[in-house]
């Protein structure tokens, strides 16, 4: 399971880099994000599934859409968030003792 969090850390930190790239080009980039957000918007939701993919893949097209917000990290808050914040919440446990 760690290996699978480590591929996902590396792979939204790849996709947050070619998401900032377009800042870096001065005319094309504001274009390039057009074609980026729909993009980035489905990945985010095939590495995180269900209803906080949903929500997460919705923030991350609106914040390459949206100029001046491609400098936000959004790929790596979310592995951040699913993995380092989010604190599960704690299980009922079963402890057997014997008698005797």
């Amino acid at each position: 399971m760690k290996l699978f969090k480590n591929k996902l850390f590396i792979k939204g930190l790849a996709y947050d880099l070619a998401g900032m790239a377009t800042v870096a080009i001065p005319l094309v980039g504001p274009f390039l994000d057009i074609l980026w957000a729909p993009y980035a918007a489905k990945k985010m939701t095939e590495m995180y599934p269900g209803r906080k993919g949903k929500l997460a893949s919705v923030l991350v097209f609106l914040e390459e859409i949206l100029p001046g917000t491609d400098i936000i990290p959004t790929f790596t808050l979310m592995y951040l968030y699913t993995y380092v914040w989010k604190k599960e919440p704690l299980r009922a446990q079963v402890i057997e003792v014997e008698s005797y």
